[in-house]
């Protein structure tokens, strides 16, 4: 049996830290944007769902895609990346 990589795991926890972080950030900036109503608003609530939806429909293939011999530290930093990219986006164009 191998023993964990503790300098990976707490690279993990900074990089799920800094994610919460940004994911709250998008949170507070839909909530601004939807709040103020009309179509602005419904086009956002629309594309909020239809993200969540493919991001999670798409996360079993990101995880794979490394092949099933990956270790725990692995799947949890891919995890991660999947869901930081599109948090990230949206992060920059709602902050515009």
């Amino acid at each position: 049996m191998t023993r964990p990589d503790h300098t990976a795991w707490a690279q993990i926890a900074l990089d799920s830290w800094s994610l919460s972080f940004e994911a709250a950030s998008v949170v507070w900036l839909r909530s601004i944007r939807m709040m103020s109503g009309g179509k602005l608003a419904e086009r956002e609530a629309e594309r909020m769902v239809r993200e969540k939806v493919v991001a999670n429909m798409m996360l079993w293939p990101a995880l794979m895609a490394g092949g099933f011999g990956q270790s725990a530290e692995q799947l949890s930093a891919a995890a991660l990346s999947h869901y930081g990219k599109p948090v990230r986006a949206n992060r920059r164009r709602l902050s515009r």
